[in-house]
């Protein structure tokens, strides 16, 4: 089935009709004054059909004309104008709109439970695409955003935690999630003459049911990069002490002595609590 494609076309000067149809009114007004009937009337039909053809625009509107079924173009010129009295005229806003998606519980590409929400901002772009190819097209852009929101959740996991391979998930992807978004919404909406200038994730989080659950491992997954970093600063400052301590000599130390020494300072370094010193008042051997 062929789409039907928007057709710019130009109305009649409104002002210019409005200085006629003072003209006729003054004459049907003279000819019921003078009681010539015979004129009176074809006056008056004139009237009736000047008076429904008057139309207005306004900046970022336009009228979709059409008769009797058949689409006939689209006025986009704001201002006054007047049109065939038969035309049927549907105002269609040119302005950017936004729809701020309800929160959607939904499944990840791993099958993990996520509450997420998208953000589209949209205008009308072929207005007889919009009149004519769908039958609501602000419905159309709700329930279409939800499903593109839906297909792109299934597509990616929420994160990469059993999988550090994967290279894009739906929380670090950022520019290239929201890429793929508007990708989506524009294959969809095109049909309705819909242009999609901005769409991102607005909300993204674990459902309630495992929120509490994969908070833990994160802070589990942040507690263990911690310890490994500071294990590994811990090292590097237990090495660099035993070669200063060697250079300058200050002191000789045996293996015994050694491992005594890196193991009291590992403990300081790596424990999560305030060393207390201890004086030890013998031999390192008592």
């Amino acid at each position: 089935m062929q789409l039907i494609k928007e057709e710019l076309t130009k109305a009649i000067n409104g002002y210019l009709m409005l200085v006629l149809l003072f003209i006729v009114l003054a004459a049907f007004t003279a000819s019921v004054f003078l009681k010539l009937i015979p004129l009176a009337v074809p006056l008056f039909l004139v009237l009736a059909i000047l008076v429904p053809g008057f139309f207005i625009i306004n900046p970022k509107e336009s009228s979709v004309l059409s008769l009797f079924g058949k689409y006939v173009g689209t006025v986009k010129q704001d201002g006054f104008h007047w049109a065939n009295p038969f035309y049927t005229k549907k105002k269609v806003s040119l302005r950017a709109r936004n729809l701020n998606g309800e929160k959607v519980k939904v499944n990840d590409a791993l099958g993990n439970p996520i509450i997420i929400s998208v953000v589209v901002v949209w205008r009308v772009n072929d207005t007889a695409k919009a009149i004519f190819e769908v039958d609501d097209y602000d419905d159309y852009v709700t329930i279409q955003s939800e499903a593109a929101m839906r297909t792109l959740a299934n597509a990616y996991p929420y994160d990469n935690f059993d999988d550090e391979q994967v290279d894009l998930t739906l929380r670090d992807g950022g520019g290239k999630v929201n890429e793929m978004l508007e990708l989506q919404l524009t294959e969809r909406l095109s049909r309705a003459g819909i242009q999609i200038i901005e769409a991102r994730i607005s909300h993204l989080a674990y459902a309630q049911e495992i929120a509490q659950a994969m908070l833990k491992r994160q802070q589990a997954t942040a507690i263990v990069a911690a310890r490994f970093k500071i294990v590994e600063g811990a090292v590097s400052m237990v090495e660099m002490a035993l070669d200063q301590l060697k250079k300058q000599g200050i002191v000789n130390l045996d293996e015994d002595k050694k491992a005594a020494m890196v193991s009291n300072l590992m403990v300081v370094l790596c424990s999560d609590k305030d060393a207390n010193p201890i004086v030890n008042a013998g031999t390192l051997y008592q």
